[in-house]
């Protein structure tokens, strides 16, 4: 007799059939999720994911903004997500009236987004990036330009850092899961693994304490690659606990350390295999962004895609 689990997988199968639909899931969805899933990855993967698909319908079980970049960026498609309500904190930090505000002040300034910002930001900005393009993003904006790095203070920091941006405004924004991951916790967790190599993604609150006991600080999807490829038979992993799922299930053979137990994002994990089967078969939970705005967005974007 089949499980509920399986019972319930076989009709997302076959609704996905019916609909012509593909699923795509960010690397801090739900397992079970992750498993049905057409595509796993990071924001950037699923939006290129997004723009090759020849399917009519997107399941995108992420949060809201992700599921807006792919409406932007396939405004011939339909592109539902299993519960609207799933959100971003981050995302939420900062507004287009922020935004504007800023560029009344300095008119020959380039306002860079993170991807985790909302549709309306989007609009507002110059040029959008992911974790694992902001460097590069920021380089290629002329020397001499003023540039306001939005949401996120860590990932900013790290930007800045990097780039050796000194004209670079910082927004005080912050993932409230990767504030979780402290830095105290990550030295003991390095004492009592010490032949373990240390993965971080650069929106974790310990960045600028912890950044010199990191091997690598990556993207989600940098991490999924860097940890298959090491020799290390065990990680301590700083980002939100999801992405251990797909790391333990390409390599059964290692050992994944979660820097924080409690870094889990409570948007993320509102996605269910449920809501996923609801929103195929009643077609509902539609995340189209107003086409005005869309053309508005989409120019950060497109100058993201052009850069990487």
């Amino acid at each position: 007799m089949k499980s509920v689990y399986d019972t319930i997988q076989d009709e997302i199968k076959a609704l996905k059939a019916k609909r012509e639909a593909v699923i795509l899931a960010h690397n801090y969805q739900p397992g079970e999720i992750q498993d049905i899933a057409d595509f796993v990855g990071d924001s950037l993967k699923l939006a290129q994911e997004a723009r090759k698909t020849d399917a009519k319908v997107i399941l995108f079980c992420g949060v809201h903004f992700m599921a807006e970049t792919a409406s932007i960026l396939c405004p011939d498609k339909t592109v539902l997500v299993p519960d609207l309500q799933a959100g971003c904190s981050l995302a939420d930090m900062v507004l287009p009236s922020d935004i504007r505000k800023w560029k009344a002040a300095h008119p020959e300034g380039v306002v860079v987004c993170y991807v985790n910002t909302s549709a309306a930001v989007k609009a507002e900005c110059d040029y959008c990036c992911t974790s694992s393009n902001a460097e590069k993003v920021v380089s290629a904006i002329p020397a001499g330009k003023k540039i306001l790095f939005v949401p996120d203070y860590f990932l900013g920091s790290f930007v800045k850092q990097k780039t050796g941006r000194a004209d670079m405004e910082l927004w005080k924004g912050y993932c409230p899961t990767h504030v979780m991951i402290q830095a105290n916790r990550i030295e003991q967790l390095k004492k009592e693994h010490p032949e373990a190599e240390f993965v971080m993604h650069p929106e974790c609150g310990c960045t600028t304490k912890s950044m010199h006991l990191a091997d690598r600080v990556l993207s989600t999807e940098g991490m999924v690659r860097y940890v298959k490829e090491s020799s290390a038979r065990e990680f301590i992993v700083a980002t939100e606990t999801g992405i251990l799922h797909r790391m333990q299930l390409d390599n059964p053979e290692k050992r994944f350390i979660p820097a924080s137990e409690q870094a889990v994002c409570g948007y993320m994990k509102m996605n269910t295999l449920e809501k996923m089967a609801d929103a195929l078969e009643n077609m509902r939970n539609e995340v189209r962004v107003p086409e005005d705005l869309a053309r508005r967005a989409s120019r950060c974007i497109e100058r993201m895609m052009e850069i990487v």
